[in-house]
């Protein structure tokens, strides 16, 4: 069996995929396997933009025309991609730290995120970032372990974001599965059975901000906003659809993979699934 480079971590929002992340990265340590762990929200993701703006050339051009002030710091962080630049908006964050800069300024940078384009540009590019890890990611000696960029992150902008169907949102998935064959990647989906009770035990346990901004994403735009929905309830029910969609994308995917049943959220015999798991489904 071919060594596996990858480690993709899956499941609904609060179904315990950092935990479960987490507790992979730990159990291969402790064999002595060199990884590399990247959770939700990480800004150095090899093979994500956790908040990247994109800019054409044209718009780029006009960006540094209108702040001409932060000119150079602007051009020293572009990187160019996809027919124009990316910028990593930590990295402004912190240069422009001591800077006055102007509301608009951001406001160009946020309304130009990754994902907030279209959706067939935020397609492009992370298509892209993900050939370029797999490049990368190839020679090395280490496996990596991604935690919800795989699976989520295209249903999240398809679906709940664009409301695009669900042959455009599975063949986005599949694509990126195409990309990563040569990485020998293997999925361990984290599942929840009793979807409502997981949702609401995160809410409950997470920042009310967190809540708040998660509903708003899920219900008042694409397809909770097709589908009319509203608050917790509204969400739950997009996240029903949601769960379908993954389940079938989670079918039709022809790579290494298992379902975990974390329903009871029981740390012990969780870990000694994963385990199990890796221990029979994983070569190093």
């Amino acid at each position: 069996m071919t060594n596996t480079k990858l480690i993709l971590i899956e499941g609904l929002p609060g179904s315990g995929k950092s935990t479960t992340a987490e507790m992979t990265n730990d159990i291969l340590k402790e064999w002595n396997v060199d990884t590399r762990l990247f959770l939700e929200g990480n800004f150095e993701h090899p093979a994500d933009y956790e908040g990247g703006s994109y800019f054409s050339k044209t718009d780029f051009a006009k960006l540094l025309e209108e702040y001409h002030e932060v000119q150079p710091i602007l051009v020293k962080h572009a990187i160019e991609r996809c027919g124009g630049f990316v910028l990593p908006q930590y990295k402004l964050k912190q240069d422009l730290a001591d800077k006055i800069v102007p509301d608009s300024f951001w406001d160009d940078i946020w309304n130009h995120d990754i994902y907030e384009l279209p959706l067939e540009k935020n397609i492009e590019l992370i298509t892209d970032k993900w050939q370029r890890f797999v490049d990368q990611a190839m020679p090395e000696n280490q496996t990596y372990i991604f935690e919800c960029c795989f699976i989520q992150n295209p249903v999240t902008v398809g679906m709940i974001k664009y409301g695009a169907s669900q042959e455009v949102v599975m063949n986005y998935v599949k694509q990126l599965a195409e990309i990563i064959e040569p990485l020998n990647p293997v999925l361990l989906y984290v599942e929840q059975q009793d979807l409502p009770r997981s949702f609401k035990k995160a809410v409950q346990e997470r920042p009310k901000e967190w809540a708040a901004g998660f509903m708003n994403y899920y219900t008042h735009q694409g397809y909770g906003k097709i589908h009319g929905v509203e608050g917790i309830e509204g969400t739950i029910e997009v996240l029903e659809a949601r769960k379908q969609l993954e389940s079938s994308i989670f079918n039709a995917l022809s790579i290494n993979k298992v379902k975990i049943d974390n329903t009871q959220f029981n740390k012990d015999s969780h870990k000694n699934r994963i385990m199990d798991v890796v221990m029979n489904g994983v070569s190093f």
